[in-house]
């Protein structure tokens, strides 16, 4: 079993930035793919950004790459999603996510309890 918590969501105007955190538990986190998901009202779950294990294979959906960043810290058992020139349409609940085992990049074993993300316009 393994826990994830986000943190660094709020409100931010159209244009500004917001980097999220999550903090696993667990004593395998290194080797745990990570994933960022989002979820808008009325919206499906829509995949954001993943992180290979070891930090050195990054995917992005088309609709944030250029402007957001995925990154790791095994050391901190965290996980980043740096995002940059946020649009209103960037509003959601983001989630974290974790897998042991990598699949694709779109399935996941474990998810965190979200973090709202308002971008006003």
């Amino acid at each position: 079993q393994v826990q994830l918590v986000e943190s660094g969501g709020g409100l931010v105007q159209a244009g500004g930035s917001l980097r999220l955190s999550c903090v696993a538990s667990g004593r395998t986190f290194s080797s745990y793919t990570m994933g960022w998901f989002r979820q808008a009202p009325g919206k499906e779950r829509e995949f954001v950004a993943a992180i290979s294990s070891s930090g050195d294979s990054t995917y992005y959906a088309d609709s944030v790459k250029g402007r957001f960043t995925i990154s790791r810290d095994n050391a901190k058992n965290t996980v980043y999603l740096q995002m940059n020139n946020l649009k209103p349409d960037d509003t959601a609940v983001y989630y974290c996510a974790a897998t042991p085992y990598r699949s694709s990049w779109y399935r996941y074993d474990y998810w965190g309890q979200g973090t709202q993300v308002t971008v006003s316009s």
